[in-house]
């Protein structure tokens, strides 16, 4: 129901109905034969129509002029809007009622509700009509359009005590409001307690604004929290230090293995995940702040739980907690099984009888000799770096990860095809040549030159010492020495094929492992027709010579030098 009236029906129309039309916008309401519509303004007479039946006797109750007043004006105030309150005609009510004599109307032709005031059997036109506006529970009376203030304040409730008025906006917001509000007011309008609409309970309304105030607090506390907690992780990250134990350690010891080429930060990693230290981040940091941090190496390193960084740091560059294996470039295989013996606490010899019955399941490349004369077939295959020789490994197993290693560096040269292009037989032989300038080389410099030297002296073409290479180095390794004083007495009666003083051309295999820096200068040798060279401080500075002449003024520096 709206303040207008009555929806469309059967209905009949009543001239006197308070809500029916503006009929009513006086302040009060308008009766027929009281005070004129327009404020006792004289109205304007219009000729009255003549309708048969509905003209004779009595006018019932109410004049011509009256009823065109309400034509016109019911005709006026809904035109251009939705025919929902269409202008009833006397004509039109005569097909729902039926005009007596005397101008009482017919009986209307549905029982009314008598829960509606206004479904009413209408008093006789010309009677008093009653008041619907003056009961207690009734609404005011309606404002008229231009009358209507969008600010006035809604009178509180004299039996709740809720101001509609009062904070509308937020109890709105925090009841939910919306669709409920409308299907309360659908419910009490089909009830027939129009007259309550709006009216709601105060506790039903705090309850329903506490718990939408407890929600919305909730959501924006947990946003609060959850923006706060990432907050802190991000500033954490990026600014705070790293979460690291304190101490040397707990006393559980642990081994941890560092694979070739890892860096700080995977070096933490597996740090972290075998318990030494609480995290990456930590042991960078530490690593970084050590001067003797980028000398770390691969290898195998017996540490303790819950270690600060800098403790574990500190202990990885002491030799003590490194359980590796560490071979130097040209270190002959003989040092290398003492090595690995002690590291496995294993008797003297161990490591060398094995390689020496097992050389051939370590997977050599498949152009490796083993002839008679060869006094290791692993010398020059076990490839200088660091790798791990824990307590418990096998001496088998550490051997075969550096014979990998020097076959995966002799692979990627291509020893080969380098072979016959510097004029030699094999790869063997040039693993050979690689052994040589590692031993009797100090530098990279001398490395190329001392390359040179071999391969002019291994031309048939050499005249000058008639393809014999005359390297101490060779005799050494036959001896199993170091010696830079060896008598020409000596020399010459050992005929060993290692003896290149008696014997022309390479000696038949390797004297020792070379490294990367003799490898390259092997394979990439000067060609300025250097023929001889002396260490003239019988130590580090080697000297070199095209001709005899000066080859034998080196040889007077150096005897000045040593005293001879």
């Amino acid at each position: 129901m709206t303040e207008y009236g009555r929806g469309p029906g059967s209905e009949p129309w009543h001239p006197e109905d308070p809500l029916y039309g503006d009929g009513g916008w006086g302040g009060q309401q308008a009766h027929v034969g009281r005070q004129s519509p327009y404020g006792g303004q004289p109205q304007q007479q219009y000729p009255q129509p003549q309708h048969g039946d509905w003209n004779q006797g009595q006018q019932s109750g109410y004049d011509q002029q009256q009823y065109q007043y309400y034509n016109q004006q019911g005709q006026q105030q809904y035109a251009g809007q939705d025919q929902q309150y269409a202008v009833q005609t006397p004509q039109q009510y005569q097909h729902q009622g039926s005009w007596d004599a005397s101008g009482t109307p017919g009986q209307v032709p549905y029982t009314p509700d008598p829960g509606d005031p206004y479904g009413q059997q209408p008093a006789a036109y010309g009677g008093q009509a009653p008041d619907f506006y003056g009961t207690e529970d009734a609404y005011p009376p309606p404002v008229p359009p231009s009358r209507r203030r969008p600010d006035a304040k809604p009178e509180p409730d004299p039996e709740t005590g809720w101001d509609p008025g009062e904070d509308q906006g937020e109890q709105a917001f925090f009841a939910g409001g919306g669709d409920d509000d409308d299907v309360d007011d659908e419910a009490d309008s089909r009830s027939g307690r129009g007259e309550r609409r709006g009216k709601k309970p105060v506790k039903s309304k705090k309850r329903r604004t506490g718990c939408a105030c407890m929600v919305v607090v909730l959501v924006f506390g947990g946003g609060l929290g959850t923006v706060g907690y990432f907050g802190y992780k991000y500033y954490q990250n990026r600014f705070g230090p790293a979460p690291d134990y304190a101490g040397s350690g707990n006393g559980e010891q642990v081994t941890v293995t560092i694979p070739k080429g890892a860096g700080g930060w995977e070096i933490g990693a597996k740090l972290r995940e075998a318990g030494v230290v609480e995290s990456a981040d930590a042991f960078v940091s530490a690593l970084q702040a050590n001067p003797k941090g980028k000398g770390l190496q691969q290898g195998v390193y017996t540490l303790e739980k819950h270690m600060s960084a800098a403790s574990a740091v500190q202990l990885m560059l002491d030799p003590k907690s490194q359980n590796n294996v560490i071979v130097t470039p040209g270190e002959r295989n003989a040092g290398v099984y003492a090595s690995i013996d002690k590291k496995l606490q294993l008797s003297t010899g161990t490591t060398r009888k094995i390689a020496k019955q097992e050389y051939k399941k370590f997977g050599l490349p498949s152009w490796a000799q083993n002839s008679s004369e060869i006094q290791d077939p692993l010398e020059g295959f076990l490839f200088p770096g660091t790798y791990a020789a824990a307590k418990g490994m096998k001496p088998d197993a550490i051997l075969k990860q550096m014979v990998t290693q020097a076959k995966e560096r002799y692979a990627a040269y291509d020893l080969p095809s380098k072979a016959k292009e510097l004029g030699l037989n094999n790869a063997f032989q040039l693993v050979t040549v690689m052994s040589l300038v590692q031993a009797e080389g100090k530098t990279h410099d001398d490395f190329r030159k001392m390359a040179e030297v071999v391969y002019n002296r291994l031309k048939p073409t050499n005249t000058e010492t008639n393809q014999l290479l005359q390297f101490d180095s060779t005799y050494n390794y036959l001896k199993g020495t170091s010696n830079i004083h060896i008598s020409e007495k000596e020399i010459n009666s050992n005929r060993s094929p290692y003896n290149t003083y008696t014997h022309k051309g390479l000696p038949p295999g390797p004297i020792g492992n070379p490294g990367e820096d003799a490898m390259k200068a092997a394979l990439n040798p000067t060609h300025d027709g250097w023929m001889y060279f002396v260490a003239t401080d019988g130590v580090n500075n080697t000297e070199f010579a095209k001709t005899n002449e000066d080859f034998e003024k080196l040889k007077d520096k150096f005897n000045a030098s040593s005293g001879n």
